[in-house]
């Protein structure tokens, strides 16, 4: 619905999620990390990949600082985990994600949009964690999820100085993995969505789920569980289908 706080539309297997508080540049409620982790909890069974993105002209300011509620230490523990849950489901649900950004990318939003899996950029698009100017620190998962595109220097100088960074310099850090025209953000997000849920489903969700978690680990464990990601791919029914397609020359039907 137009007047939805998050408007979810589904053309054939790729579903656009739009944050839709256009007086608060999209800045996250409440509500709207309800409505967003509502979808990821329990997408359509039809859906291979979706699309994120604002409306109005920004992506998501971060944190709702006008709604904001006093908590006590506890609670306010409790809220930030809560935000860890929410972009954990997004970035391991299984389903891939597409950032479409411009204008805002800030605080939360930037956390919000490295919990996904491809980001676009707008000339408009600014990259900014505020949260040093507003006295507080990081709450939705920004010292993992930024921290290790930026690495912990560059991350430090980032919240010591509020410094922004545009949509060229955020594709020269890795914050974005695109750079496009204005406008053109959204049209790049369906043509890369289909592309990705065109894919098997099982490598997809392999890749998302086993390369960050390689991450993490020794050599010698992520190597192995390599092995382990290449024996369940490359047995499943769909890499039979992908060989007998490249042998053919024609294009893979995955189940």
């Amino acid at each position: 619905m137009e007047d939805s706080i998050l408007k979810i539309e589904q053309d054939g297997d790729i579903a656009t999620l739009t944050m839709n508080r256009p007086a608060k540049r999209n800045a996250m409620c409440d509500e709207l990390l309800a409505a967003i982790d509502g979808f990821f909890s329990s997408p359509p069974a039809d859906v291979r990949a979706v699309i994120l993105t604002g409306t109005a002209g920004h992506y998501c300011s971060g944190l709702d600082l006008g709604e904001h509620v006093a908590r006590d230490a506890e609670a306010t523990m409790r809220h930030s985990r809560h935000w860890h849950q929410v972009m954990d489901r997004i970035q391991y649900g299984g389903l891939p994600v597409v950032s479409a950004m411009f204008g805002a990318v800030i605080g939360g939003g930037l956390e919000l949009a490295t919990a996904t899996h491809v980001r676009i950029a707008e000339p408009t698009s600014i990259f900014q964690l505020p949260e040093g100017r507003r006295g507080i620190y990081v709450g939705g998962g920004a010292s993992v999820r930024v921290g290790r595109i930026l690495g912990a220097d560059r991350m430090i100088e980032m919240m010591l100085t509020g410094r922004k960074y545009n949509a060229d310099e955020g594709l020269a850090l890795g914050l974005a993995h695109y750079s496009v025209g204005k406008g053109e953000a959204l049209a790049l997000a369906k043509k890369l969505a289909r592309r990705i849920a065109a894919n098997a489903p099982l490598s997809n969700y392999i890749m998302i789920q086993a390369l960050s978690r390689i991450e993490d680990m020794a050599k010698a464990d992520g190597l192995f569980t390599e092995s382990l990601c290449a024996a369940l791919t490359q047995t499943s029914p769909d890499a039979m289908e992908g060989l007998a397609a490249f042998l053919e020359k024609r294009a893979p039907s995955f189940g």
